[in-house]
């Protein structure tokens, strides 16, 4: 059977990607009509999205007739760079859109590399050309000088200029999209079992666990029952992907299923079976065929050296925004502080997720876009752990540097009184030893610890148990002064070392 058999042109997928605020969901809302930039918590994207839209061609070379494309919505914001490459990954064609009065910006380059490497056609819109000081010619220029030509401009990238606000310049767009999208030839065969991505996932307390997925191929029919690695949903509840109940769908369209009886990963795959028993033989063959990754795990990350380590529990909505919260607090790790994530998953903070944090010192739950139990509440005040849920990704990380940064006040620091080069070994006994020496530096103090260096590197501590200046007991000597001392250390001293005398503070 010729494998080309079966085959019908389907809609493209359109990722829209770019930095934040440059009018990505803006462009979505105008070209469906709708306002979910509104919606969205601090007005920026922090989820993935999907929708279809039926767009009409304003060019005689498609006939003015009408066609379907389904757009993927990508966060903006630096902590969601792996939920971009995804959007960049399965779809067809992309827009990187370019505010025209900001220019490009350090997401704008990520977006644009996460393109080239999906290796996918893609138009750049400039955005917001309707505002005053936007500067298209500028943009173009900026393009330039990363290596990125347009057309007109030395290279033969689309562009189009346009006010996702008016929708000046979206049909003209659009056109360039389906252009493109028709050069890619793109097809699939609606008789065979849908299969394709999973987009997103996420906890309804009411419901259960749902997942967005995006059909790629075959079409999707209720009573099916859908696989992504080992987790299982019946095709029973399925919407589309405005969360109307549906019969069946076709490829190309993003549609939600509930009932998993886990979290599928997001990014994964799926197939749809005929029968629970077929998906359940399937799961079965992949567990008997998957190779053995004990071999591969990376081993935890030796954080010894540490002098903080948080243990953290982060809750979210869906996987994608766990993955992105993660990525976002990990930043915040540095020599002095090692950061533990205890658990991660989705759904609202429980009692489970408190009792689990236990035993540890400083624990941290975070919740993004979820709740906090009830009785979780109550554990959490009991067992001291410090509780952060919002709905701004950023505003998590920067509630939990605040908490670093208290934590980083208790760190034991060390303040150097002074320092002297000792010039004579007079006796040593186990670990006693008298010396003799000049002070260069501030004083030397009775009962103070010390640092022994030689050469210029640290060889051990010790401590003054006895000081004597001109034969007699003294407190303290200062500098440009000799001084005679007991020092108890297993470190054998010897002369033109030197040492610094220090106070441990905290």
């Amino acid at each position: 059977m010729n494998s080309e058999q079966g085959l019908v042109a389907r809609p493209p997928v359109v990722v829209v990607m770019g930095h934040i605020d440059h009018g990505k969901s803006q462009l979505l809302d105008y070209i469906r009509k709708s306002s979910v930039v509104e919606k969205e918590a601090g007005g920026i994207t922090q989820h993935i999205g999907a929708y279809e839209s039926e767009v009409k061609c304003q060019s005689k070379e498609h006939g003015h007739e009408t066609r379907k494309i389904t757009f993927l919505d990508t966060p903006g914001h630096e902590a969601f760079s792996k939920m971009r490459a995804r959007g960049a990954k399965i779809a067809d064609v992309a827009i990187l859109i370019i505010a025209a009065d900001d220019g490009v910006k350090p997401q704008t380059m990520e977006a644009y590399e996460a393109i080239k490497k999906a290796g996918i056609p893609f138009v750049i819109a400039i955005n917001k050309i309707d505002k005053e000081g936007s500067n298209p010619e500028q943009v173009k220029a900026q393009l330039a000088e990363k290596q990125i030509f347009v057309e007109n401009y030395g290279g033969n990238i689309p562009i189009a200029n346009i006010s996702a606000k008016t929708g000046q310049g979206v049909d003209e767009l659009l056109d360039m999209v389906l252009l493109l999208a028709e050069m890619e030839e793109l097809k699939a065969n609606p008789n065979k079992n849908a299969s394709g991505t999973v987009i997103e996932s996420h906890l309804d307390t009411k419901r259960g666990i749902s997942a967005t997925l995006l059909i790629q191929n075959g079409t999707m029919k209720k009573g099916k029952f859908v696989l992504s690695g080992k987790t299982i949903a019946p095709v029973r509840i399925f919407e589309d992907f405005q969360g109307k109940p549906i019969e069946e769908a076709g490829f190309s369209s993003p549609v939600k299923i509930v009932g998993f009886n886990s979290a599928p990963e997001v990014g994964a795959s799926f197939q749809t079976f005929n029968s629970k028993k077929e998906a359940e033989e399937e799961v079965k063959k992949n567990t008997e065929n998957a190779p053995s990754n004990k071999a591969t795990e990376s081993a935890p990350k030796d954080d010894s050296k540490a002098k903080i380590t948080m243990p953290v529990i982060i809750k979210a909505d869906t996987t994608g925004s766990i993955e992105a919260v993660e990525k976002e607090i990990m930043k915040l790790a540095d020599e002095d502080v090692s950061i533990t994530v205890l658990r991660k998953g989705i759904g609202n903070i429980s009692e489970e997720d408190i009792k689990l944090s236990y035993g540890t010192k400083s624990p941290i739950a975070l919740g993004f876009n979820v709740e906090m139990d009830s009785q979780a509440k109550d554990l959490a005040e009991q067992f001291g752990v410090k509780v952060k849920t919002s709905d701004i990704i950023y505003k998590i990380s920067e509630w939990l540097e605040e908490e670093i940064k208290k934590q980083k006040l208790l760190i034991p620091r060390e303040e150097i009184l002074g320092k002297a080069e000792i010039l004579k070994i007079f006796n040593r006994t186990k670990n006693k030893q008298v010396i003799g020496g000049a002070v260069t530096e501030g004083k030397i103090m009775s009962g103070k610890i010390i640092k022994i260096k030689r050469k210029d590197f640290e060889i051990g501590e010790g401590k003054v148990a006895g000081l004597q200046s001109d034969k007699k007991e003294t407190r303290e000597v200062g500098k440009g002064e000799q001084f005679g001392a007991m020092v108890e250390s297993k470190i054998e001293i010897a002369k033109g070392d030197t040492i610094e005398i220090i106070e441990k503070i905290g």
